[in-house]
């Protein structure tokens, strides 16, 4: 046998690699298939008896590996006359092919995950979906197993502000509803006296914990520099601290830390946004209302700016002072997205028949509801000559930003990939698909 690897593609794929390591080390059994012994994975069916490959690698092998067309050509013609008149080393063989079982489980990266959408409903399907196609299931500290996605981002764009105007599906589908949520926004605003056994909130953290109001902390940071890149919030106890439990201990050396550990406030262009991240977020059963929670903390830091600026310029108004801070200062904030990073995104076990439930009921719903409005822009695909040029325009203004032209659509296509990596999947594909048109 002689095998060319005379190509980048060849060296990419390692292929040749593979199959002369099939010859020289063989194989061994998996519970994918005969896996050969290679540094390139490689796989041959289960279904072809052992016997049967070690026939294959005494008669057949080993592989003759040449580096360019011109020499294997050569090599195959020197040594076609003397083959053709060897006998074939066995009868043909037929193996039934085993219908493969269908994965529920996808391929995909582990870490880092965004997912977008107007509000906690359509993100939550979302997020359910991503985690049972592509999470990876392991077991937990309690006796039972969950499946995970390590470090998915979740932006909410536009949901309501408060319980009165957030959205809940009609029926309601999610894990929680008006009335729970009602019962629960006071856990993340409200402070509450520090018990031992009673489980904290993430209000009392807020609060009182480490011996500050870090809420009112927050909305005086954001009106004296609204600009600044620190206006953060911390739930998680290190140690050393005088208050909380009063013994200095960490949460570290305490069951049920908290799960929220971090709220960071950016305002841009007079929109507040809030980030929030858990180290462990129980996607079906919490995530929801911990959402409702978060966007009603972010309501009451907007209106308690808004009423606190607004005093203040009256005041400045009325005694005609102003200063450079003022200026700068937004007279009013409005609501930009929430944002929540779920180091841990996990599914519980006892979770996931419902879970799967819902996902064939509602999430075909919400991806048919198409969006034309990918931030990265507006491409104007068009050819002149043997040239085809892609022009991207600015959302917004229609401005022209750049254009790529090249003789090769591969290369318009890798260009826009490369310097726009965030273009939304389904624009990519319909871009490949509109520049094939031009062919």
């Amino acid at each position: 046998m002689v095998g060319l690897n005379a190509t980048k593609e060849d060296a990419n794929s390692g292929s040749i690699k593979c199959l002369s390591d099939f010859f020289s080390n063989g194989v061994d059994l998996t519970d994918s298939g005969w896996k050969i012994r290679s540094e390139i994975d490689g796989f041959i069916d289960e279904e072809i008896p052992g016997y049967v490959i070690e026939r294959i690698r005494t008669f057949v092998g080993p592989i003759i590996i040449k580096e360019s067309r011109e020499n294997c050509v050569k090599f195959a013609k020197q040594i076609a006359n003397p083959i053709s008149s060897y006998k074939a080393w066995g009868e043909p063989l037929i193996f039934p092919i085993k219908e493969p079982e269908v994965s529920k489980v996808f391929p995909g990266e582990l870490y880092g995950h965004i997912i977008r959408g107007k509000n906690v409903a359509e993100c939550w399907v979302r997020i359910l979906h991503l985690i049972r196609k592509t999470g990876v299931v392991r077991p937990t500290s309690h006796d039972s197993q969950w499946q995970e996605l390590i470090d998915l981002m979740t932006v909410v764009t536009d949901e309501g502000t408060d319980l009165d105007s957030f959205y809940f599906p009609e029926p309601n589908y999610l894990s929680c509803d008006r009335e729970f949520v009602k019962s629960y926004i006071p856990q993340v605003l409200e402070d509450s006296q520090y018990r031992e056994g009673v489980k904290y909130t993430y209000g009392q953290r807020l609060r009182s914990w480490f011996g500050a109001d870090q809420i009112e902390e927050a909305i005086a940071k954001l009106i004296r520099e609204p600009d600044s890149a620190s206006c953060v919030m911390s739930l998680w106890d290190g140690g050393g601290n005088s208050f909380g439990r009063g013994d200095s201990s960490s949460d570290h050396q305490h069951g049920g830390s908290p799960c929220l550990n971090h709220i960071w406030l950016r305002v841009n262009n007079g929109l507040l946004s809030m980030t929030a991240i858990f180290r462990s977020n129980d996607m079906f059963s919490a995530w929801p209302a911990n959402a409702f929670g978060l966007r009603s903390l972010q309501t009451h830091i907007i209106k308690t700016y808004n009423s606190r600026v607004e005093s203040t310029d009256t005041i400045n108004s009325n005694y005609h002072f102003s200063s450079s801070i003022n200026q700068e200062r937004p007279h009013s904030l409005k609501f930009g997205p929430l944002i929540t990073i779920s180091q841990s995104a996990h599914i519980y076990d006892d979770c996931w028949h419902f879970v799967d439930n819902l996902i064939e009921n509602q999430h075909g719903k919400i991806v048919k509801k198409k969006r034309y409005n990918d931030p990265v822009g507006n491409f104007i695909i068009e050819k002149e000559g043997d040239r085809f040029i892609a022009t991207l325009t600015c959302p917004k203004s229609g401005k022209q930003i750049v254009k790529y032209s090249s003789s090769s659509p591969q290369m318009i296509l890798d260009n826009i990939i490369v310097n726009h990596p965030e273009i939304q999947p389904s624009h990519a594909a319909y871009l490949g698909k509109e520049i094939g048109k031009c062919l």
